[in-house]
């Protein structure tokens, strides 16, 4: 009798164990089954690495429908804005390439404030402190070059206006490129080159296009011979086998960390929080790095051929200046180049 007691006791004991592990097991995949509905993500990633992020992202979240819509940064945030104006913002989560983009919106009360708790991985400076955005990769804006057309790798910006590289120059247009903005005001504040460094650039007849990947495709085809250009897709072509070289120049480089944010009046804030989350997190970063980015978070490496930021000379400017300037720096831009 004492034996099918100890038994019995031993069987319910074993169930409730059992019970405790399947809870704890099941914590996670309750957790994502709570987080539902449609996602509207606005970003200026390329396309195939928006979608990688996506993909990840409903794998663990299998509910979400998430619905993208891509384009470089400055038409992205002009949807935006249109969408404000007609009293009906689409998107949920924005992730675009620069900070000062985030304060234009965040001046204009169009953020929500949202302190994710893998925030602690990430250092602070890169981090809106009112909590409206946050950095979520590392960028950096260097030369590429040919290597096919260039025997003798250049080490300085001054390259992109030596008279030898007359019209064999490229670079993303400010009006498109987000990067290509910030770059602009960092650029025109610095000392060394300032306003006359554009004025010298278009004197030796450099070309402005449309974005970064154009500018790499045109360096890489052997078009031009050098480029200004983000610095992941040099090293991702390289790899590739793309006959191109990424020169980080001695004089510093500008970096931007393509922040991400969720819009004030989301309709599913609940996915776009988790997806914020999800993009931070440690499984995030290394899929970033997997990509071909540096990451942000503290612990995971940078991809191959890439600088790390504690390896850049970065060259910046106050975040609030260059806010504040930003369309005056593009319209002296377009004085310059006839954009």
């Amino acid at each position: 009798m004492n034996k099918v007691k100890g038994g019995l006791l031993l069987g319910l004991v074993s169930i409730a164990l059992a019970g405790c592990g399947s809870e704890e097991s099941n914590a996670t995949s309750e957790s994502a089954a709570a987080i539902e509905g449609d996602l509207s993500f606005y970003t200026s990633q390329p396309d195939e690495d928006a979608q990688k992020l996506v993909d990840a992202f409903t794998q663990k979240y299998p509910d979400v429908t998430v619905q993208t819509y891509r384009s470089g940064t400055e038409e992205v945030v002009s949807k935006i804005k249109a969408e404000q104006k007609a009293g009906d913002i689409q998107a949920d989560v924005l992730l675009v390439a620069d900070s000062v983009t985030f304060e234009d919106l965040k001046e204009d009360d169009l953020l929500l404030e949202y302190k994710s708790e893998e925030l602690s991985e990430i250092p602070s400076n890169l981090v809106d402190p009112d909590g409206m955005y946050a950095g979520t990769k590392v960028m950096a804006t260097a030369l590429v070059a040919n290597t096919a057309n260039v025997s003798e790798m250049p080490d300085s910006w001054d390259v992109l206006t030596d008279e030898s590289s007359k019209g064999e120059t490229i670079m993303p247009s400010p009006f498109y490129s987000g990067a290509a903005a910030y770059n602009l005001g960092v650029f025109t504040r610095n000392e060394t080159f300032g306003w006359d460094y554009f004025k010298s650039l278009k004197e030796n007849d450099m070309t402005v296009t449309k974005g970064n990947g154009a500018v790499l495709q045109a360096v890489a085809g052997g078009e031009k011979s050098y480029g200004m250009v983000v610095d992941f897709i040099v090293a991702r072509a390289k790899a590739e086998g793309s006959p191109v070289e990424l020169i980080y120049p001695k004089e510093g480089v500008p970096v931007i960390t393509e922040p991400i944010g969720i819009m004030k009046d989301a309709e599913n804030e609940a996915a776009a929080k988790a997806f914020v989350d999800f993009v931070l997190s440690e499984e995030g970063q290394e899929l970033a790095a997997e990509i071909g980015y540096t990451p942000i978070r503290k612990g995971v490496e940078a991809p191959e051929g890439l600088q790390t930021i504690d390896e850049m000379n970065v060259m910046d400017a106050d975040i609030s200046e260059l806010y504040q300037a930003r369309e005056d720096d593009k319209k002296e831009f377009e004085t310059i180049f006839g954009q």
